[in-house]
């Protein structure tokens, strides 16, 4: 028979190599569900699977495999429900800056209430634009920029060539910009 960790020690390992990388794992699945409840539901079923299989993690990159887990488990459940139902479309109003609680738009805008509100409002157009690009620039953007997976990472989270993570990137961010561009002329018209 062969070595299988004991319980105790499965849970050591897996604390040690999962536990550290919570956040990206909760980052990524938040874009890919755009819900922050679908988002916590991915996440335990993928640090469920990540768990049971813990003991076939031969070493590397323990955040790019725990990623793949976390994208392979959101694609599967597309996949076994042959619908989008996780796909659900991510409110800025109701689960915004405020419900994450890290003050970052406060930290930036030095306390001023004139500051706070244009740097939420700064974030929220730059995630509604961020929401409308297709899945797959939005996911290779949100590892890079937010994640600061390197390129290799990327490539091993999704699968592809690192000249496609490159491709991907280099074309989510000129539609992020042109979305933005976009949205400012418009507010601009508006005025």
């Amino acid at each position: 028979m062969g070595k299988y960790l004991g319980d105790d020690d499965k849970t050591a390992q897996f604390e040690a190599l999962a536990m550290p990388h919570l956040d990206a794992a909760y980052n990524l699945a938040r874009w890919l569900t755009r819900d922050p409840h679908a988002a916590d539901d991915l996440v335990q079923d993928a640090y469920l699977r990540a768990f049971r299989f813990v003991d076939s993690f031969r070493g590397g990159d323990a955040r790019a495999w725990l990623l793949t887990i976390v994208r392979n488990t959101y694609y599967s459940t597309l996949r076994d429900t042959h619908h989008e139902r996780a796909d659900v479309s991510f409110e800025e109003d109701e689960h915004g800056a405020a419900d994450i609680g890290d003050g970052a738009a406060d930290s930036r805008s030095g306390g001023d209430p004139a500051r706070i509100a244009a740097s939420r409002d700064l974030d929220r157009t730059v995630n509604q634009a961020l929401d409308r690009l297709p899945r797959a620039f939005r996911e290779v953007l949100v590892m890079k920029e937010m994640d600061d997976l390197s390129y290799k990472q990327i490539a091993q989270v999704v699968n592809v060539p690192i000249g496609t993570v490159m491709s991907r990137l280099a074309r989510a961010r000129k539609q992020l910009l042109s979305l933005l561009t976009r949205d400012q002329a418009g507010d601009q018209d508006g005025l």
